[in-house]
């Protein structure tokens, strides 16, 4: 398994694509006007007002419109977070270390936020969610401080091991190693990426955490309420820093500075992988053309989404949830049955549906609606593959098994706006409507030429002059290309009449051939 990074620097944002043995399965833009909210990003901020029937508080962080603060975000150690930041903000506490400062008692965990808070009260809080569309961040005052193999969780002492680490005695290993190291008034997570580590790049890492704090704590004294006190990484550095792996072959970045940013994070956390990040300098071909990324976005972001064999998705979405619904395409294959074909094409799409969750960033509650199985059996083994397909999701999500009709629910985290690309463009024949990406036309007749050409000794595309010549360019051209398929020639002809979408095949008669 190959995984690439390909980074696309524009003059007002930067756009990441994570590849999978050339598969395009996450994509990410950061812009630079909604740069100031991002997810771990820690302001001092003022409380606005708690509000008693939400059991929650509206707080001040400086977006246009307050974050929002549930009780249950505030953490056990909040009375010990609002009296440091006093002291701090003051000037009379300068050791960050927490070795002596004196704890106050851990709040309730039912109790009601307007007996903690009070309006234009200062306090200390992390963005866990983007502001998505007319809703303010979502904040937590339990602060987290994420590094390469653990997170810092100040005033806590707890230590907490990934549950993706099965071995016990690993586990074992790694929760002695770190209650040895770790400081006084800190808890640290154990993420999946420690597993197997040695204890000085442990140790290293929580040295790096915990400088970061200390630089925040040193901006209090000075800081307005509210404003930004710790920003997250840059967007290349923290994809690095969550998904960078061993498997990782190339990183590819078409901006010099960027290129030279990513260089220096990676010799901080892999200097035996530096060599691996490139720098792209072709001024013929954008870096995202030379991956065949454009290609890719424009075929995944539709209503319909083609699969192998002629299985597509739909994907919809409404204000509470998104559907999908898994169809064969109508094809026939050689599976003995029909309880065979429904098996194959639903472990297409739930390969596809772990993609495509991904790759949109698809929150809230997703109902996938699979095509109808009676056997129990191979409900359980559509469910374990679907489970399986999305372990290297970042994003908690649960999956409940499929139904006795096929459905299957998820929930899936979303804390940051979901991506979505318009791949519909102008219709060059009615400037008043719109038609499918040109470069989905492709895929469409190499889907429909698989499903016909088994039960036609001669077949014959006729198309647009300009997809004609598309299909008869090159060597091999895709003509040549399904002929070393499917055994068969088949014989183009251009239609002037015909619009720059439309396509028909015929047989040896003259006939049409429905699809």
């Amino acid at each position: 398994m190959n995984k690439e990074l390909i980074i696309r620097s524009g003059h007002d944002a930067v756009d990441f694509a994570l590849l999978k043995d050339g598969k395009l399965i996450e994509l990410h833009k950061e812009e630079e006007k909604n740069s100031d909210f991002l997810v771990g990003d820690i302001f001092i901020a003022k409380i606005r007002k708690p509000v008693a029937g939400l059991n929650a508080a509206f707080v001040n962080v400086g977006f246009e419109k307050d974050a929002f603060l549930h009780y249950q975000d505030l953490g056990p150690g909040l009375a010990s977070y609002l009296k440091f930041i006093k002291l701090v903000s003051a000037g009379k506490l300068k050791d960050f270390s927490l070795k002596n400062f004196q704890f106050e008692k851990e709040i309730e965990k039912d109790g009601a936020i307007s007996d903690i808070l009070s309006a234009n009260q200062s306090i200390l809080v992390q963005v866990v969610k983007e502001p998505i569309s007319t809703k303010g961040p979502r904040i937590s005052s339990e602060l987290s401080f994420a590094g390469r193999f653990l997170v810092l969780v100040p005033f806590s002492d707890r230590v907490s091991i990934s549950q993706k680490i099965e071995e016990k005695e690993e586990k074992d290993r790694l929760k002695k190693l770190v209650q040895a190291v770790k400081p006084k008034g800190f808890g640290v997570i154990v993420r999946t990426v420690a597993e197997g580590k040695k204890t000085e790049e442990l140790e290293k890492d929580l040295q790096n955490l915990l400088n970061r704090w200390t630089a925040m704590c040193k901006k209090l004294p000075t800081a307005h309420h509210p404003s930004k006190v710790l920003g997250e990484l840059n967007k290349a550095s923290s994809i690095l820093r969550d998904v960078f792996n061993d498997t990782f072959t190339g990183i590819h970045i078409d901006d010099e500075e960027l290129y030279q940013q990513t260089k220096d994070y990676l010799a901080e956390i892999a200097p035996t992988k530096q060599n691996i990040v490139k720098l792209y300098q072709s001024k013929d071909t954008p870096i995202f053309e030379k991956y065949h990324i454009e290609r890719q976005i424009k075929t995944s972001f539709g209503r319909t989404v083609s699969m192998s064999k002629g299985a597509y998705l739909i994907i919809e979405h409404t204000e509470a949830l998104h559907v999908i619904d898994v169809n064969s395409g109508n094809r026939s294959n050689k599976a003995n049955n029909q309880e065979d074909t429904a098996l194959e094409v639903n472990m297409i799409a739930a390969a596809e549906i772990a993609r495509q969750l991904r790759l949109r960033d698809m929150g809230g509650i997703i109902v996938i609606d699979f095509i109808d199985m009676q056997n129990p059996d191979n409900r359980q083994v559509l469910f374990n593959f679907l489970r399986d397909e999305m372990n290297d999701d970042k994003a908690k999500h649960k999956i409940l098994p499929p139904s006795k009709f096929g459905l299957v629910q998820i929930t899936r985290q979303r804390v940051r706006p979901e991506v979505n690309i318009e791949t519909r463009e102008e219709n060059p024949n009615n400037l008043m409507s719109d038609v499918d990406a040109p470069i989905q036309i492709i895929d469409k007749i190499t889907f429909a030429l698989e499903k016909i050409i088994k039960d036609h000794k001669k077949v014959k595309l006729n198309v647009h002059p300009f997809v004609a010549a598309f299909l008869k360019k090159g060597f091999p051209s895709l003509r040549s290309k399904w002929f070393l398929e499917h055994k068969k020639w088949v014989k183009i002809i251009p239609r002037d009449a015909y619009t720059y979408l439309e396509y028909h095949f015929f047989d040896n008669q003259g006939n049409e051939i429905k699809e």
